[in-house]
């Protein structure tokens, strides 16, 4: 507990002692309201202050001002020991309120704690201990075991392995050596790094999504706008209310004092602070849930549009597919290798930078020696020839072995087909794909378990796009579009949307930023890190893992349903007890329970949306 919890509470345990104490004390008349405005005071001097600094600003209508008047209003009919009672139950209420918030911003402050709080700079040749904000660009900065990563870079000596989990919600360490990028918030587990820094402070991953997560709470969801208008109708109304039950029955039927005795229950009733507070709060944990597990929800209004979400729409590459070009098949010709395919392809190819040519030197896992190759000429859209030990090899497309007038098998597999011929014979092909992503499967999955439609828009040919699709099982297939060809099908599909029904688009954020724009939601593949992905998207999932999508569903619903569960019941609740207190059949003890029980229970409820959300097996 802070210093002024703890202070609150030994006000409320010293009020709450000496109001027990005067029940057994033989006074009555002036004496007897004296000895209880001690308790009184010790227990409610500050929300008498608030509701008078509230009157004298202009903002007549909060609780502190029900709870002023309806205290006031008892002791003044005689009722010292309830007044006293409600003022005290009221403190204890907040109280709660007040360190069941406190945790919960505290719960998400440790999970989202990846702030440093120095930098081991470089200088002439010593290390010296600064602030990170006094790094600049171009800097040289010391990381070692243990420490956290201050800022971006780029390693130039060391090699390490990096815990990611306050950024990606993952444990599992990712490999790092010289020429690799690295992020700051990481924490480096193994090597002493020495990084040269490539962003200032401000600009750095760890800065920008602290203040993605500390500014969600500026985007309010529909609920969290409700609450709000609501009261700001909700308490003047029941102030007049009071005000009417306590002038208009008497009369007709007399008994003023009963009358402005109900009046002051129900204004103890009204007051919507179980609302006021939990439904924030809900949210708050929400987000700060999804935080952890490494998905960065911009707002509650984006976490709340997620839970309406029926249809899902994927670009291909990057997002369900690695984005990294592999050799899938290597199809030899009859009586070659597969093998010696592989490796002649690799070698003939082992001067070009094209991603192609990569991907095949990548296949063959033996070291290959380029003094085995020379006399190679590339041809522009068509691929190359070279001389590889003393056998002339072709690597390239069809219109390759067309021009060099060679007999081949045509490929109809999907993917980029590689033809290699030797000394004029065809030998084989070769076909390099974009590889699906381990998790893709799951993640289409689960969504078609939870009743979302699958789309996917891409830009490749129709026959990777058809063979991607139907391996991962998704609903609908458009392939071959530009990025305006994408926006035009997203807004066709929110045509054919009914209301209130959401639609996301999942991207990489970088070359889908109109269609990313254009959804209702926009959810990106992080890289954690990329600038443009945490910039184009409401939602952003740090470690590219398209299986978070369904994760963070099933957070937004169950944000969702403690809302709506909070509203219920405060409402119900405090519904009952206005009218069964305005016809005079519950007193104060019920008024204390329709507010400080029904705040406490509501906000009880709301910390569950802290719990973590168990991914799916």
């Amino acid at each position: 507990m802070t210093k002024k919890q703890k202070i609150m509470l030994l006000r409320v345990v010293v009020a709450a002692a000496l109001t027990i104490i005067l029940h057994f004390v033989p006074v009555t008349g002036a004496m007897q309201l004296l000895l209880y405005l001690v308790p009184y005071l010790i227990a409610g001097y500050d929300v008498l202050r608030k509701a008078f600094l509230g009157i004298k600003g202009g903002q007549v209508f909060d609780e502190n001002f029900l709870m002023a008047v309806a205290t006031i209003g008892a002791l003044a009919l005689g009722s010292y020991g309830e007044g006293v009672e409600v003022m005290v139950f009221y403190q204890i209420g907040e109280l709660f309120q007040s360190y069941a918030v406190g945790r919960s911003r505290r719960s998400i402050t440790q999970l989202m704690d990846i702030r440093p709080d120095s930098a081991n700079i470089e200088r002439d040749g010593e290390i010296e201990e600064v602030d990170p904000d006094d790094v600049a660009v171009g800097d040289v900065i010391v990381v070692r075991p243990g420490e956290r990563v201050p800022l971006d870079g780029q390693v130039i000596e060391g090699a390490s392995t990096l815990n990611t989990s306050a950024l990606t919600g993952e444990s599992l360490p990712r490999e790092i050596g010289v020429g690799d990028e690295i992020i700051s918030g990481c924490v480096n587990e193994s090597g002493l790094l020495r990084v040269r820094v490539t962003k200032c402070f401000d600009e750095s991953t760890v800065s920008r999504i602290l203040d993605l997560v500390e500014n969600s709470s500026l985007k309010k969801a529909r609920a969290e706008n409700f609450i709000t208008k609501f009261a700001r109708y909700y308490t003047p109304a029941v102030c007049a209310g009071a005000l009417l039950l306590a002038l208009v029955p008497p009369l007709f039927v007399g008994g003023w004092l009963e009358w402005i005795r109900r009046a002051l229950t129900f204004l103890v009733i009204s007051c919507p602070c179980a609302l006021v507070i939990s439904i924030p709060l809900s949210f708050f944990g929400g987000i700060g849930g999804a935080s952890r597990a490494g998905i960065l929800v911009k707002g509650g209004n984006y976490l709340e549009a997620l839970a309406d979400t029926r249809t899902i729409v994927f670009d291909k590459t990057g997002t369900l597919t690695r984005g990294v070009f592999a050799v899938s098949d290597a199809l030899p010709a009859p009586g070659v290798d597969a093998k010696a395919l592989l490796e002649t392809a690799a070698l003939a190819e082992i001067y070009s930078n094209h991603p192609i040519s990569r991907s095949l030197r990548e296949a063959i896992t033996a070291p290959l020696d380029a003094n085995r190759v020379d006399e190679v000429r590339e041809i522009a859209g068509h691929g190359l020839t070279a001389r590889v030990d003393d056998r002339l090899v072709a690597v390239g497309n069809a219109r390759l072995m067309s021009q060099l007038k060679i007999a081949f098998t045509p490929c109809e597999k999907p993917g980029t087909v590689v033809y290699v011929a030797e000394n004029n014979r065809f030998i084989g092909a070769v076909v390099i794909s974009d590889q699906v992503k381990p998790t893709a499967r799951r993640a289409i999955d689960r969504l078609r378990a939870q009743g979302i439609r699958t789309v996917m828009l891409t830009g490749d040919a129709e026959s990777v796009a058809q063979a991607v699709g139907e391996t991962l099982g998704i609903d609908f297939i458009r392939a071959e579009l530009l990025p305006e060809d994408k926006v035009k099908n997203v807004e066709a599909l929110l045509k054919d949307q009914r209301p209130r029904e959401k639609l996301a688009f999942v991207g990489d954020g970088i070359n889908d930023a109109p269609v990313l724009s254009r959804a209702d939601i926009g959810i990106a593949m992080g890289g954690i890190g990329s600038d443009a992905a945490i910039e184009a998207a409401d939602i952003v999932l740090m470690d590219d893992d398209p299986a978070k999508i369904s994760l963070a569903m099933r957070i937004s619903r169950k944000c969702l349903r403690v809302v709506r569960e909070n509203i219920v019941f405060a409402l119900g609740v405090k519904a009952a007890c206005l009218i069964l207190g305005a016809l005079g059949i519950t007193g104060m003890q019920a008024a204390i329970f329709a507010d400080v029980g029904v705040m406490v229970l509501a906000v009880l409820n709301a910390t569950r949306t802290l719990v973590p959300v168990k991914d799916e097996a």
